[in-house]
């Protein structure tokens, strides 16, 4: 057993440089576990930076290397505050609106239960029908309790929020700025000769880069379209439902299945069953529609395909490590392994040696 372990390390990590690579990844995973707190606002203006240098390097066509920057910087900041001043209050304010409701909903689903027993007397026991009664109230009262909590344990941090939003602009703008001076820093840290890790990085950056800014136009053109379809139709929450509805595309198929839920819940206790809920539910089937076979396939004609098993996979195991944060990152992070494994290059056999490959 020790021997073929040891011929499967020879064949796949002979070279040095790959096993310098495999350090370099597990090192980079064990300060993320373990330091992912302490780090998560780095981390995050990393990613920011990240997905604004395809815009850098599209205006450094005709502009120079710092105003290309500062135009960039200000667009993102100006999208920044916009969501800081305009979509989280009104958020914010949606979701107290319908934390309220909750006991009126509760009422609602009582009275509907209630009349479904009375009609069908022979499906639906008076047990039952108590059981299903308690388990709503239930339900609904410990969401009310929950929110409620999650708004009011949200107060102490708001210092800890002011100065984040003012660190994370700021490393944004020098992450942008300075890129090239930071890379050759790190590059310090790495073997001279590299081909593999540069070959690996370009294939990465490539894919990855491809889907996550492509996964951000789609979120900001779902939230919109059902934003402007719900408004029109007088949806309630519409600015809630919309912002749920373009998150859910981050997370294929599980997103969709999941947001259907309070789209149809909340239509149905504002109309019942009526021709305007019909409307709105065949608005959000349209939407998702549209997504599903115009959307993606421009945006993502160019970034690798993975099968929906692959990404159900991620999404339990990205998502076990790190909770909403994993789910959030499972498929991008999904897509950085699937480019590690297409990058990395096929081992060379030798003709005396005594593994093979069919």
């Amino acid at each position: 057993m020790v021997n073929v372990f040891r011929k499967w390390i020879d064949y796949y990590f002979a070279d040095e440089e790959a096993v310098a690579l495999l350090v370099l990844l597990a090192s980079a995973l064990l300060l993320i576990l373990f330091m992912g707190d302490v780090g998560a606002p780095v981390l995050a203006s990393i990613i920011i930076a990240y997905f604004l240098q395809g815009l850098v390097g599209k205006l450094k066509r005709v502009v120079s290397h710092i105003w290309a920057v500062i135009i960039t910087f200000v667009f993102f900041l100006g999208l920044f505050l916009m969501l800081a001043f305009l979509a989280l209050p009104m958020i914010g304010k949606q979701l107290m609106a319908l934390t309220a409701e909750l006991p009126g909903i509760a009422v609602t689903s009582q009275s509907l239960l209630l009349g479904l027993q009375q009609e069908y007397p022979a499906l639906l026991a008076q047990d039952q029908l108590q059981k299903m009664i308690d388990l709503i109230s239930e339900r609904l009262a410990g969401l009310g309790q929950m929110l409620v909590s999650f708004s009011l344990a949200t107060i102490p941090s708001v210092i800890a929020i002011l100065i984040y939003g003012v660190l994370i602009p700021l490393m944004v703008f020098f992450f942008l700025k300075d890129k090239d001076q930071i890379l050759s820093w790190l590059a310090r840290f790495l073997p001279h000769e590299r081909p593999l890790m540069r070959q690996i990085w370009q294939e990465m950056n490539v894919q990855v880069a491809n889907y996550a800014r492509g996964k951000a136009v789609e979120v900001l053109i779902v939230t919109v379209a059902t934003l402007i379809a719900f408004g029109f139709l007088g949806q309630n929450y519409a600015v809630l439902l919309a912002v749920l509805v373009g998150l859910s595309v981050i997370v294929p198929y599980i997103g969709a299945a999941l947001v259907t839920i309070p789209v149809a819940v909340i239509g149905f206790f504002q109309w019942g069953w009526s021709e305007q809920f019909a409307y709105v539910m065949a608005a959000y089937g349209v939407i998702q529609f549209l997504d599903g076979n115009v959307v993606v396939p421009l945006l993502f004609s160019e970034a690798v395909s993975l099968h929906p098993l692959a990404i159900i996979i991620s999404v339990l195991f990205f998502g076990g490590m790190w909770g909403m944060w994993g789910v959030f990152f499972a498929i991008p992070l999904a897509t950085l392994v699937n480019a590690l494994i297409e990058s990395w290059p096929a081992p060379v056999v030798k003709a005396n040696s005594s593994v093979s490959v069919e």
